[in-house]
């Protein structure tokens, strides 16, 4: 299996069904990584844009994730 478009497309849609699912209550809290209330005032630390990036991604992408999961599994069961 050769580096492709294709095989850059089914990575990159691995990769966003692992965010989706990650539990923020069952494993990112195990490591520190729950979400943490913040001041305003305070200046944005690379953990909260990584958990505020993890959850518009989750808002975002849910839907069409699906979409996009059934299509891949139609394409692989038909060319194999």
């Amino acid at each position: 299996m050769g580096f492709s478009l294709w095989s850059l497309l089914e990575a990159s849609l691995l990769c966003l069904n692992a965010i989706c699912i990650l539990s923020e209550e069952r494993v990112l809290a195990k490591y520190g990584w729950s979400t943490v209330n913040r001041d305003f005032d305070d200046a944005p630390t690379t953990k909260t844009q990584i958990l505020s990036l993890m959850k518009s991604i989750r808002t975002v992408v849910k839907y069409p994730l699906i979409i996009f999961n059934l299509l891949i599994i139609l394409v692989k069961s038909l060319t194999g």
